[in-house]
């Protein structure tokens, strides 16, 4: 594969860059609705559920990037939203299984569907052949990133960390 030279690695992420301050603003905006209910690191917890359903806390906590304590307190709080449910695995005793309720999973589509309603936007107003060069290469700059396809387990673009 070919190298760029540094002026164009430079204007390649100067691009990249931009974009993603475009896409966090997106985000931010779409998680305006739903700020009173959930915080942004409760939110990626939902996400991580709606991708994965029923999951181990200790498999989540990994996934969060956190500490099991941390996502056990995460987990508190949800519960008493009631948009998780929190039962003992009936296979191990000593681990705790955790899902959506319909009221969370109802919060993770509403974002989505928002994300959704403003990239559309966007991209509407850019010609077919933009459209088709933005595909390939965010298609690539994905692959090359170790990112799944967004309809897969992460619509809100957070991976398995």
């Amino acid at each position: 594969m070919d190298q760029l030279n540094g002026d164009d690695l430079s204007a390649v992420t100067s691009a990249v860059l931009t974009g993603s301050r475009l896409l966090v603003a997106i985000a931010a905006r779409s998680l305006g609705a739903v700020e009173d209910r959930v915080t942004l690191p409760q939110f990626r917890m939902l996400v991580v559920l709606a991708g994965h359903g029923e999951t181990k806390l200790v498999t989540l906590a990994e996934r969060l990037n956190v500490n099991p304590s941390t996502a056990m307190r995460m987990a508190d709080r949800l519960v008493s939203s009631q948009l998780i449910v929190r039962e003992v695995n009936p296979l191990n005793r000593r681990e705790s299984l955790i899902r959506l309720t319909p009221q969370g999973r109802h919060i993770v589509d509403e974002v989505t569907a928002h994300r959704r309603e403003e990239i559309a936007a966007i991209v509407s107003c850019m010609s077919p052949e933009q459209c088709r060069s933005l595909i390939s290469a965010m298609t690539a700059f994905n692959q090359a990133g170790g990112e799944p396809p967004a309809d897969h387990a992460h619509p809100l673009g957070w991976p398995d960390t």
